[in-house]
């Protein structure tokens, strides 16, 4: 196997990286750490092929230790560093968004950001879309060297990408256990030529020997983080039980190789053709597990190994949804559970407009509404009717040539006019779609079969010739809320 992948023509990286999210475990803990004295752990890594770092804004100290390292390397161009931003939902500004940045880059003591990732909590609300848009341009300034994704799911990943902003990666949970990356994330990320970097490959520890035949821990056995969150994909995968039968079969095929079991479930992972690369934890100044990470890529898994792998797999339960959605919605599989430690609140996208005949309405701000004399939505009793909308973000045509990205972005649109309204998704009664090529029905069809799964609304889809240029489809909605 390579031990790099190209993310870009002029960004190479190890197939392993290493992951410091448990510096914040280990400073909730301990206190902060000394960044002179943290970041001398690093330099093994560095030197056995390990030189790509990856962070966050709410990785404790992790950009200050790895930016002191860096700038006292011998060979600083090699080492990478990778971080993200994780803002608060609601609307941003250029001025918010280069603030966040320089933040980054004053605290790693860089000019220029290697891969910065961007994290979204809320897709109805296009804001997320304006943060990236002027991400981009601070990376043609030179700010930020390569731009990525974190936790976005397969269809706000193809909007993102069909609108032309230049996201090479997207940094997502894949394990044995959460096969979710393995469809149509898949598919996006080939059509896109996209990388993922696989994260909690080895659930917060638990793919490993050391659970290997124990007893199921308590609540107040889970002594990390990590074992807190990933304890809550194991049990929605199934019963301890079944994860030891995955962990029987994973350990069968380590031995037949001679290593662990941690190694086979991370080099498993790295059988998905779309995986960069897998990021591993390190608690820095414990043991770093390098000859182990070195051992992970040398192995090879033939046939044999994967059937066993696969074979206990389909016993287990589908991590629901898809990626990232344990950050957006139930079951929220967190550390805690929920988003309690993550965010108070998430803010409507779009403000109503309350008029004296007791209706109320709602307006996106794109120059069609003006132009024509059209609210987005208006609520009347208990019925909400939603415009024409297609996929028009203030000045920007979202999804260019991608049928399936402008529906999926339409439908965040008429997701949020609802919203704001009193209303929710669920509530929608009827939609009606324009095509503006009957060629293009397949894939607007699916991408609305997707997000109206189980709310299944009376529906039309028609060719009709659409106004502008570029735009392949236009939805209207129709909802009714209903008493609580």
């Amino acid at each position: 196997m390579k031990e790099f992948v190209e993310l870009s023509p002029s960004l190479s990286i190890p197939r392993m990286l290493i992951g410091l999210w448990q510096i914040a475990d280990i400073e909730r803990k301990q206190g902060v750490l000394d960044p002179k004295v943290a970041s001398t752990f690093m330099q093994p890594y560095v030197e056995n092929g390990f030189y790509a770092f990856d962070m966050a804004d709410h990785y404790g100290s992790s950009e200050i230790i790895t930016g002191t390292f860096k700038n006292n390397y011998s060979d600083a161009k090699k080492v990478k560093l990778f971080t993200k931003w994780v803002p608060e939902p609601g609307k941003v500004s250029r001025e918010v968004v280069r603030t966040a940045v320089q933040r980054a880059l004053d605290r790693m003591q860089q000019s220029t950001i290697d891969l910065m990732q961007f994290h979204a909590w809320h897709y109805p609300d296009p804001s997320y879309l304006d943060a990236l848009f002027y991400l981009d341009e601070l990376r043609q300034e030179g700010l930020i060297e390569h731009l990525g994704l974190t936790n976005f799911d397969a269809a706000h990943l193809r909007v993102v990408a069909s609108s032309g902003i230049a996201v090479v990666s997207n940094q997502v949970s894949h394990s044995v256990i959460d096969q979710r990356a393995n469809h149509t994330m898949r598919e996006v990320c080939e059509d896109y030529n996209i990388k993922l970097l696989a994260y909690g490959t080895l659930a917060g520890g638990f793919l490993s020997n050391k659970w290997l035949d124990t007893p199921e821990p308590t609540e107040k056995e889970l002594s990390t983080w990590s074992q807190m969150k990933y304890k809550r994909f194991i049990d929605q995968a199934g019963s301890w039980a079944d994860f030891q039968r995955l962990l029987k079969s994973l350990h069968e095929v380590a031995q037949k190789h001679q290593t662990s079991i941690a190694n086979v479930a991370s080099r498993y992972i790295l059988e998905n053709p779309v995986v960069g690369a897998v990021i591993v934890g390190a608690r820095l100044g414990e043991n770093a597990h390098i000859e182990e990470h070195k051992a992970c890529l040398s192995i090879s898994l033939d046939q044999e190994d994967l059937n066993c792998i696969q074979d206990a797999q389909q016993r287990l339960r589908p991590i629901p949804g898809d990626c990232g959605d344990e950050y957006r919605k139930p079951p929220f599989l967190t550390a805690s559970g929920d988003l309690s430690h993550h965010l108070e609140s998430i803010p409507n996208a779009f403000e109503p407009v309350t008029l004296e005949e007791g209706h109320q309405k709602v307006y996106s701000g794109t120059v069609w509404e003006g132009f024509a004399g059209y609210c987005r939505a208006v609520r009347k009793g208990n019925t909400i009717h939603v415009s024409g909308t297609t996929a028009t973000h203030e000045n920007h045509q979202i999804g260019k040539g991608d049928a399936a990205a402008q529906t999926h972005f339409i439908i965040d649109k008429i997701e949020a006019s609802i919203t704001a309204l009193g209303g929710t998704l669920s509530d929608v009664v009827r939609t009606r779609i324009f095509v503006n090529e009957l060629d293009d029905w397949e894939p607007v069809a699916r991408a609305h079969g997707v997000r109206f799964k189980g709310i299944d609304p009376a529906n039309t889809l028609v060719e009709a010739r659409l106004v502008g240029e570029g735009y392949k489809v236009e939805i209207e909605a129709e909802a009714i809320v209903l008493p609580k």
